[in-house]
């Protein structure tokens, strides 16, 4: 089974949630792996602080060269968006190779796996596509992260409304607590579920440890993802 994970935007904690469900499922004894296709802003010599180290790391694998180019097989410096930082070094990336990618990765083992896009769910992803558009090729439902900042209300909607005109069903969003926000994170909670009805909206408060995160592996049963 394939998941996307994506956003309203940038820096909202997609790879953040990604590690969540990793170690959650694993306390729970079930089969759940993570990818991220295409990653930008990976430094040389950081590469364990990077999004694709982080997802090793919550798979319990030993973060070096091998381990992440099974994770992120197009990794950029450039911290701009994917087809930009790929540009840069005169790479080109299509979205025929990250579906191609993305489906042997699925085949490798049994058990569910994540997919990780880089931005948000209507930025550029490579030469020519969106996030949107992959997650459209694989079929396959999405996570959606927001924040709990102004304006993330009509953000949420938005995205929401961009999944389904493509026909691609939200398995839940889960609203991240953002640094700065307008009012109580309850209240935005309270404000935005009805919204979002019949999709679920889960609460992740601003923690640093996933260890500490309440439980989001509801995201993961079929029969949310089905719907």
């Amino acid at each position: 089974m394939l998941i996307g994970v994506s956003a309203t935007g940038t820096e909202l904690g997609k790879t953040f949630v990604s590690r969540v469900l990793l170690h959650q499922a694993r306390a729970k004894g079930i089969n759940l792996r993570a990818i991220k296709p295409v990653a930008s802003g990976v430094a040389p010599g950081a590469e364990g602080e990077s999004d694709p180290g982080l997802l090793a790391a919550a798979m319990g694998h030993t973060v070096k060269h091998e381990s992440l180019v099974a994770i992120s097989p197009w990794m950029f410096e450039a911290p701009v968006s994917p087809d930009r930082a790929a540009a840069r070094v005169g790479r080109r990336i299509t979205l025929t190779e990250m579906v191609v990618f993305c489906r042997r990765s699925a085949e490798r083992e049994a058990g569910s796996l994540l997919i990780e896009g880089a931005g948000g769910i209507m930025s550029p992803l490579c030469a020519d596509a969106l996030n949107v558009d992959l997650f459209a090729a694989l079929e396959c439902p999405v996570v959606l992260v927001a924040g709990s900042y102004l304006g993330t209300i009509s953000h949420t909607l938005t995205a929401l409304a961009a999944l389904a005109a493509r026909g691609i069903p939200a398995a839940g969003v889960v609203v991240s607590q953002s640094v700065s926000e307008p009012m109580p994170f309850a209240e935005t909670i309270e404000t935005l579920a009805p919204h979002c009805a019949p999709t679920p909206v889960f609460a992740l408060p601003r923690i640093n440890e996933i260890g500490r995160a309440p439980d989001l592996t509801a995201l993961l049963d079929e029969p949310m993802l089905s719907e």
